[in-house]
């Protein structure tokens, strides 16, 4: 009596995973992730005897305290009241109160080889919406001791994410910086010497530490991916599907052949959190490999790749180098990946696998659990 309806779930599962996405578009298309924290981007320019700065920030974060190293969104920092007090304030009013604040602002930078930066401009760009965050361009400036000495730029730990940009054309320099680091010494004249080994390496690193320990929601989805079956071709079918849409989607956001406004960025989010349950949900109530899964994991695979795309926009690539930076970070992507399944293998299969109780042991309650966190996400990005 139960076998029509074991027949017709799958069918039930995808109407209603396709209708949830259907109707998400429809009802929230205005929505935005309004109080997620960006990196600050710094254009920098050195003459003989001056370092000029070109800062674009949420400065209402800075002028918050809120630590970025602990939070994505102002809305978890203690400060969040804070924060949405200076976000209201109008433009000239927020100008005039960085001006007053600057000592205090200053304090967060890291400079070697020059002055201290001296606040010479401040420009807040309308932004209407309150439910977006605002950008507020400061222009700085530090003298030069006497010589030819190199500069480099940074600030604190807690000012989260910097990328610095430096020089124009094949010899452009850019760098995301994190953690309290300082860029690459920036010659007075010339160009940075970073080698492309360097830039390789750094860029691996970037993509695979996207995956681990910074992508939960991509090593859900491709533990997700892994628990589907034992048999190694029906992982190896939706693994080439989804590195092969990721890549691709990848490459053609990162080359703006395909643009997503950063305000509806949250769609994506939501319809990888809708990916990774739906993944689960059907591990659990359809597990055979069929055309249908792969043309579902490659198309999950290109909005995978448009997050990846949002935060390699964010590491700031050189154009210079951005070929090698895109292959590089790719790469680290990939590494990410198969360290997920090769983990997932080891604490999974190896122990458990040849079990007769396998599928209701692991594959069921993994499955289930993926899916709950999967739908939980997808609420949280297109709602709350």
């Amino acid at each position: 009596m139960f076998k029509p309806f074991f027949k017709l779930a799958p069918m039930v599962c995808r109407f209603a995973l396709m209708s949830s996405v259907l109707i998400g578009l429809l009802v929230i298309t205005g929505r935005v992730q309004a109080h997620e924290l960006r990196p600050a981007v710094a254009d920098v320019t050195i003459a003989q005897s001056q370092m000029q700065v070109e800062l674009q920030v949420a400065v209402e974060t800075l002028l918050a305290g809120i630590d970025q190293s602990q939070v994505i969104d102002t809305d978890e920092s203690p400060q969040a009241e804070t924060y949405d007090r200076l976000r209201v304030l109008p433009d000239q009013a927020l100008a005039d109160l960085v001006r007053a604040e600057w000592s205090l602002l200053a304090s967060g930078f890291l400079v070697d080889g020059a002055g201290p930066l001296n606040l010479i401009g401040v420009e807040v760009i309308e932004e209407s919406n309150l439910d977006l965050p605002r950008d507020t361009i400061l222009k700085l400036q530090a003298e030069l001791p006497l010589g030819n000495g190199p500069v480099a730029l940074g600030w604190i730990v807690q000012n989260g994410g910097l990328v610095v940009r430096y020089g124009d054309g094949e010899a452009a320099y850019a760098v995301f910086l994190e953690g309290g680091e300082l860029s690459a010494p920036l010659p007075r004249e010339g160009v940075v010497q970073e080698s492309a080994a360097a830039v390789f390496w750094r860029f691996v690193v970037e993509g695979f530490e996207h995956i681990i320990p910074k992508g939960l929601d991509h090593i859900l989805f491709v533990f997700g991916l892994f628990l589907f079956s034992m048999a190694w071709r029906p992982l190896l079918a939706q693994i080439t599907a989804f590195t092969l849409a990721h890549t691709v989607a990848l490459g053609l956001a990162t080359l703006s052949v395909i643009t997503i406004p950063a305000a509806q960025m949250w769609l994506v989010e939501a319809l990888i959190a809708i990916s990774i349950a739906y993944v689960a949900v059907e591990n659990i109530l359809r597990p055979k490999l069929g055309w249908w899964r792969i043309v579902v994991v490659f198309g999950f695979g290109l909005l995978h790749g448009l997050g990846f795309a949002s935060v390699l926009g964010d590491l700031g690539l050189a154009q210079g180098q951005f070929v090698l930076s895109l292959i590089a970070f790719n790469i680290g992507v990939e590494f990410g990946q198969l360290s997920v399944i090769a983990v997932a293998f080891m604490l999974l299969a190896l122990p458990f696998g040849r079990a007769r109780l396998y599928r209701n042991i692991v594959v069921v309650p993994c499955s289930l659990g993926i899916a709950i966190v999967g739908v939980r996400w997808a609420i949280e990005r297109s709602f709350l």
